[in-house]
């Protein structure tokens, strides 16, 4: 199952949480929901999440 990132700030979000759970960036840097996805998301839901495609998605979605 896929989950579709909706909007650009959650992509990169998931790619920050990414980038810290393979130990690439230190968990000390990550802020707000970045920091709760890297331990709340497996690091194939991150690359799903990270990998939506951009085009058409909003800056921020409302919650």
């Amino acid at each position: 199952m896929t989950m579709p990132a909706k909007s650009k700030a959650q992509q990169k979000a998931a790619g920050a949480a990414l980038s810290a759970k393979r130990g690439e960036t230190p968990k000390s840097k990550l802020k707000g929901a970045s920091r709760e996805m890297v331990d709340s998301m497996t690091e194939k839901q991150l690359e799903e999440f990270a990998s939506t495609k951009t085009k058409g998605k909003p800056e921020h979605v409302s919650k």
